[in-house]
């Protein structure tokens, strides 16, 4: 049986178990492992490398979509801004939903909290969307489905 890729098109933010917004990129679904060389000698002298494994490392996330009238994501962020950050620990989802809106997968993360927004950029000279971004910095990311 061929399992289709999924598509991207189509994703939520969830906060404490409520939605936030959908979203027209992310990236950051990341997670890496510090690699420790460790070098012994054997009896007859020969040199061996051990590969252990070190600490593990989270990549921020980051999210852009289209600026709304919601304030939601710079209050967030501005409890941050003013010294709050333990009150701007979530924990959160980024949801992706196929084109029948199921959800087919879901990237939860631990203790997140925005370490930057940004504001849309400004040209009355061209016809695109106003776009904001979020970087959500976390603890962990565990994938679900």
């Amino acid at each position: 049986m061929t399992v289709d890729a999924l598509a991207s098109y189509t994703f939520y933010l969830e906060i404490d178990g409520l939605t936030q917004g959908t979203f027209r990129e992310g990236n950051g679904f990341e997670s890496s492992v510090d690699v420790i060389e460790h070098r012994e000698n054997g009896r007859a002298g020969q040199q061996t490398v051990r590969k252990l494994a070190g600490n593990v490392k989270w990549s921020d996330i980051t999210l852009r979509r289209g600026t709304t009238d919601s304030l939601t994501l710079w209050n967030w962020h501005k409890q941050v801004l003013d010294g709050d950050v333990q009150a701007a620990r979530k924990n959160g989802s980024v949801v992706v939903y196929d084109s029948k809106h199921s959800e087919v997968a879901r990237f939860n993360f631990v203790n997140g909290w925005p370490s930057k927004w940004k504001g849309p950029d400004l040209n009355a000279t061209n016809n695109q969307v106003a776009v904001e971004e979020i970087t959500i910095t976390h603890e962990g990311l565990v994938r679900k489905k």
